[in-house]
């Protein structure tokens, strides 16, 4: 009741307006859990990683049958210097990695976050509150699996579920087969949970079927609300996290120019809600170790192993910047946080060959990994809280659009610039033309223009907690606006959802690097 009577505030005239109006609250009010998140730990380079079959970003196995991609040759073993003749002269062994299979992302062309997403998703919150009140629908075996073609008495049930999500018509046939029609309502609703678009209805697919309309409203609700006080700039770029989904968005013109694979942060090292701006790419980038995982990480690795601050290439600096001796530490004590730990650039940096910087109080950002195998998975809430991009230099070729090239005015960021740059092996900074627009969202349930519901997994566990106070929200002040591309405002909340919906801090767990 709480809810419903809150999504009835939000949907006030005031609500409206501001959010299709001009800017109000600034970046520094924007939502963020509470805390520091810490940046990344180091970890040895991997073998070649074991590639998957078709994923999600969200959901632990793939469909059955789906088939798994075949696994690649074992890495030879290395020469050793005895086996080497004399007359053959050694060669440096390549550092470069196997390409990784991606996991496979949602194909939907419209971005997860618009001008237009609050409103159309507080709409869509009073559609499932509607279903849900008229009994939503019903379960199906959890073991149900129908192929395309099939005939099952849970035929009809099915239907039921597509015609009232909007999947299916509702003068579609009233059959038990699994037909053409009912096969592409599957994959619509498919598309819509970030499932792959196969047809078969199979467990993952029976899995999100399953779950209540009421949980489905709380999701669009809850993500409504943690929207409320944004003032991020839609302008005419910019880049969207999307935490549940695990992906990056480049958005332009309004457009999906392009949805990356990304690994976010694990549940107990939450990648937090951020509104700022990309201003500066790093190729060769070296990584200052923070003092929270000098003490996770760090102090356990070398307890463990004396010599992994050696094999990462992570140099110990004193106050005055003179390098330290690893040795000349007690690390049965916490004196190594007293010291700077900055890992150098290379093939095996954390943050890969590439970072891309935006200021925030969290010091959170967007990187390059040496550790690719992980984009090939389905689960992939696995880092610290920074968030690591595959294919990240076609993302940076993105960023640099309009930026002067290396050869100064007239000259561009094209990819042989870019490999070029960083194949040099320093570190350069590249401060962006013109700054683009960056925020972390945690959209378990959104609307897109096109009447459209999407759900992701609630890894976090923000939709569970305590809902705001249901309290009229006060009306801003109302600008027009031109371009829908421009800055749109959301009411401010009295009491943040996400800040309030966030667990306690959990005890940390023995510390590892992240894959």
């Amino acid at each position: 009741m709480v809810l419903r009577q809150r999504v009835s505030s939000l949907r006030s005239g005031a609500a409206a307006l501001a959010w299709l109006a001009g800017c109000g609250a600034s970046l520094a009010q924007a939502p963020v859990p509470p805390g520091t998140i810490p940046v990344e730990t180091p970890r040895p380079a991997e073998p070649a990683p074991l590639p998957v079959g078709p994923v999600r970003p969200t959901t632990v196995e793939a469909e059955k049958p789906a088939p798994r991609a075949p696994e690649p040759a074992r890495a030879a073993e290395p020469v050793k210097p005895a086996d080497i003749k004399a007359a053959e002269p050694a060669k440096k062994p390549s550092r470069e990695l196997p390409p990784v299979v991606l996991a496979r992302i949602s194909q939907d062309p419209s971005p997860v976050l618009t001008p237009a997403t609050f409103l159309d998703t507080l709409r869509m919150a009073d559609r499932y509150q509607a279903i849900a009140e008229a009994g939503g629908w019903p379960d199906l075996p959890a073991d149900l699996t129908i192929k395309p073609g099939e005939r099952n008495p849970a035929v009809p049930a099915l239907r039921r579920h597509l015609v009232l999500t909007g999947d299916l018509a509702a003068e579609a046939s009233a059959s038990d087969v699994l037909d053409p029609a009912l096969v592409a309502a599957v994959k619509r609703f498919q598309v819509r949970h970030g499932l792959p678009d196969s047809g078969l209805v199979a467990r993952l697919t029976v899995k999100a079927l399953n779950v209540p309309a009421a949980t489905r409203q709380r999701q669009l609700a809850a993500s409504a609300a943690r929207l409320m006080g944004s003032s991020f700039p839609f302008g005419e770029r910019y880049v969207v996290v999307n935490i549940p989904s695990a992906t990056v968005e480049a958005v332009e013109h309004g457009a999906l120019a392009r949805r990356y694979v990304a690994v976010v942060g694990k549940p107990d090292r939450a990648s937090p809600l951020v509104e700022t701006k990309i201003t500066n790419v790093n190729f060769n980038p070296t990584w200052t170790v923070p003092v929270s995982l000098i003490r996770k990480d760090i102090i356990p690795h070398m307890r463990k192993d004396p010599g992994y601050l050696a094999k990462m290439h992570i140099r110990m600096l004193d106050g005055q910047g003179n390098e330290v001796q690893p040795t000349a530490v007690d690390w049965s004590t916490e004196k190594a946080v007293n010291y700077t730990l900055r890992q150098d650039p290379g093939f095996d940096n954390s943050l890969g060959q590439v970072r891309i910087d935006m200021p925030n109080r969290h010091a959170v950002y967007l990187h390059d990994t040496p550790s690719k195998s992980l984009f090939s998975r389905d689960v992939r809430f696995h880092s610290s809280g920074c968030v690591r991009v595959a294919e990240v230099k076609e993302l940076v070729g993105w960023l640099l659009d309009g930026t002067p090239g290396p050869g100064g005015p007239g000259t561009a960021w094209g990819p042989m610039e870019i490999e070029t740059g960083i194949a040099t092996g320093e570190r350069r900074d590249i401060k962006l033309g013109k700054p683009v627009p960056v925020t972390f969202v945690y959209m378990t349930g959104y609307a897109t223009p096109d009447g459209r519901a999407h759900f992701r997994d609630d890894v976090y566990g923000l939709d569970s907690g305590p809902a705001a106070p249901a309290q009229p929200v006060a009306a801003p002040v109302v600008r027009p606006v031109a371009d829908p591309t421009t800055t749109a405002t959301i009411p401010k909340r009295p009491v943040p959802a996400a800040d309030a919906a966030r667990p306690a801090a959990k005890p940390q767990p023995a510390a590892r690097p992240p894959a």
